[in-house]
């Protein structure tokens, strides 16, 4: 079962008396309910309901782990500290390292709550044995996106990177930030755009490359790597042949999606 460290993430530290209903309040999941030990995945919404932060949520004995994007993890902590006032809260960065494992789920790890496919996290030394890049490989396999690469902040709403189908928004908890957006477009069906993988011959097409359906655009490529990449498409043109650039593509339905989110004739 490969591990790797991944070092494109960071932890922050919740703690305090108030700090599960501080975040239950923010957050995209059910927070006040979450087990010691338990994980689950979630975001930090703007006001109009659009993606600023994707996060991992544990449960621990004095409060909450948050597992953020290193890059972000700043901004993050400055903005939990805004919406603080006078909660009785403490938030401070977490020098824990962050681990993956896939093919499995080993001793020591939590099952990553997005789908069995993506195995665990661990949060705190282990062996390593593969590369960050090894687990972005796995995770394009299984079709999963990276929101912090492929979600430009304050670009994209949660449902439009797969949130709900990776367990990412519990619908019954009530009020968080954005929520009134979220739960208006699942109650709604009005959602016309998903991520998916594409799948190709050669390098990765350029971040925001068209992806075309005949002459009509039919969504754009995100990150990637050689042979595969996210992309955010339209659901409503995904019955032909596309291109990127010119060169064929193939889009890909993850085995989690499920065969109503688009109907089967359009993958």
């Amino acid at each position: 079962m490969p591990i790797a460290r991944l070092s494109s993430r960071a932890l922050i530290s919740v703690t305090g008396e108030e700090a599960r209903p501080f975040l239950h309040n923010l957050l995209t999941q059910d927070v006040e309910r979450l087990g010691e030990g338990e994980l689950r995945f979630g975001a930090l919404l703007s006001p109009p309901g659009r993606l600023l932060f994707d996060l991992f949520i544990l449960g621990e004995a004095e409060g909450v782990l948050l597992d953020v994007a290193a890059e972000r993890r700043d901004a993050l902590i400055q903005r939990l500290s805004m919406y603080r006032l006078r909660a009785k809260v403490q938030v401070a960065a977490d020098d824990r390292p962050v681990f993956g494992a896939w093919a499995d789920t080993p001793p020591g790890f939590i099952p990553d709550p997005r789908t069995p496919l993506m195995g665990g996290r661990r949060y705190g030394e282990a062996a390593a044995d593969a590369t960050e890049a090894d687990y972005s490989a796995h995770r394009l396999s299984v079709g999963v996106p990276d929101p912090t690469a492929d979600a430009p902040q304050d670009k994209t709403y949660p449902i439009e990177a797969d949130f709900d189908l990776l367990n990412g928004i519990d619908f019954q908890k009530g009020c968080f930030v954005g929520q009134e957006t979220t739960s208006r477009m699942k109650r709604r069906g009005v959602i016309k755009n998903r991520m998916m993988p594409l799948d190709f011959d050669g390098p990765p097409p350029p971040f925001g490359a068209e992806v075309l359906k005949g002459e009509l655009r039919a969504g754009e490529v995100l990150s990637g790597r050689d042979g595969s990449a996210m992309a955010l498409v339209r659901i409503d043109r995904l019955d032909g042949d596309l291109t990127v650039e010119g060169r064929p593509v193939r889009l890909r339905r993850p085995a989690w999606m499920g065969q109503d989110v688009i109907p089967s004739s359009n993958a």
